[in-house]
């Protein structure tokens, strides 16, 4: 189980950083696409917080004491700062490797709950690979 404990830390941390500069770039994206994006950043940040809310649950369920200081999601998380200064185009860009970042820690947690047989986090995991393979999707096709 500590395996899997420490895989869902760093997908919290990946998913907590993630939140923060979705909502960041929501805040500050500019251009002619403001409108579009702006909405998009927004149901992203939005659905983002509410995975983080979910997967510190998953942790404390294990018995374990979540995480949830930006030290430690610093030290945890696969996601770079954010820059408000990007083109709305470059922002996007940004935003499709951080999904699939997001895509390749929660295949790692995956396969530690499929260790364990855990089929909550199972079901939760590829329940958020879905979201982030979506977003992708429509991210990449709206360039």
């Amino acid at each position: 189980m500590d395996n899997l404990v420490k895989s869902l830390e760093v997908v919290l941390a990946d998913c907590y950083a993630l939140y923060l500069k979705t909502q960041n770039y929501h805040w500050n994206v500019e251009g002619t696409r403001f409108k579009e994006l702006h909405e998009t950043f927004e149901k992203h940040y939005k659905d983002l917080a509410e995975a983080v809310d979910t997967v510190a649950e998953l942790i404390r369920a294990l018995n374990s004491k979540t995480i949830g200081t930006f030290s430690d999601f610093m030290k945890l998380t696969n996601i770079k700062d954010g820059n408000a200064k990007l083109s709305a185009e470059k922002m996007l860009d940004d935003l499709i490797n951080d999904h699939i970042i997001m895509e390749k820690t929660l295949a790692k947690a995956l396969k530690e709950a499929q260790k364990v047989g855990d089929e909550v986090v199972i079901s939760f995991v590829a329940d958020r690979l879905t979201v982030h393979r979506k977003n992708i999707w429509m991210m990449k096709s709206s360039r």
